[in-house]
């Protein structure tokens, strides 16, 4: 899997990386098909797979069930070869979502993610609900996840909105951003990302494409090309329980960026 360093982060990231949400989580789902969530076994035997495969970044969350819990039990171990990122502000109890993005809160998920996980993290995302625009540039928010990078329980700190302009505003003290970004966006939203992208680029922030498959509704083949062909995203995530889609995923992948 091609790499590339991610900005001023310090970051190797794949072209393809994992995002862990379905080993961990099959309610409330935005995907075109129901799922059910596989056993401990299988969850292991995708994350062993995903690094196999050359996906050697990892994503995951509070809000994805027992995602954290099963990475760190599986690849605790093996933190050395691949990058882990989490977020804060969103958890997922009771098939509810609900959200906290207040100081003490961020505080308390972090560390909890932390102990799931075995360890610290490499990256630590804002998990941005509906107020995003407000978010990128709440100062007390922005203070906490500072405080938390300078004790160690992340190296690196971003944003994950859900417009162009929230994450276009966090550039101001992100490291990475995590940005939606594919062939089914509307070309004046598709032309705000890609703007926000550049800038981010320019300022050595790292790019991290999120529903690069528009949550299962692209076709991979036409999807990771479009998306990697952007020489502003460092990395695509892509989700799923299928080894030989992953497997593919990954030779798409490898062939866009080789």
């Amino acid at each position: 899997m091609p790499t590339r360093g991610a900005g001023r982060t310090g970051l190797v990231l794949p072209a393809l990386g994992y995002g862990a949400f379905k080993i961990g989580r099959s309610t409330g789902i935005k995907y075109p098909t129901p799922f059910s969530l596989p056993s401990d076994a299988e969850a292991a035997g995708i994350l062993r797979s995903a690094l196999e495969f050359g996906l050697a970044y990892i994503d995951t969350a509070p809000a994805y069930g027992v995602s954290e819990a099963r990475i760190g039990q599986t690849l605790g171990a093996r933190r050395g070869e691949f990058v882990l990122s989490t977020k804060v502000g969103e958890r997922h109890e009771n098939d509810r979502s609900s959200y906290d993005f207040a100081p003490q809160a961020v505080r308390r998920s972090l560390s909890e993610s932390v102990a799931r996980l075995g360890g610290p993290v490499d990256l630590t995302f804002v998990h941005a609900d509906d107020r995003d625009d407000a978010l990128a540039v709440d100062g007390a928010l922005i203070e906490a996840l500072e405080e938390l990078r300078r004790e160690g329980l992340t190296r690196l700190i971003g944003f994950s909105g859900k417009s162009a302009t929230s994450n276009r505003a966090a550039l101001a003290w992100a490291d990475a951003i995590m940005i939606e970004y594919h062939a089914a966006l509307p070309p004046t939203e598709t032309a705000q990302v890609e703007s926000t992208m550049k800038d981010a680029s320019a300022r050595g922030v790292a790019v991290v494409v999120k529903k690069a498959l528009a949550s299962g509704h692209l076709d991979p083949e036409v999807a990771l090309r479009f998306v990697l062909a952007n020489p502003h995203v460092d990395c695509a995530i892509v989700g799923g329980l299928n080894l030989r889609h992953l497997a593919r995923n990954a030779e798409i992948a490898a062939a866009a960026r080789g």
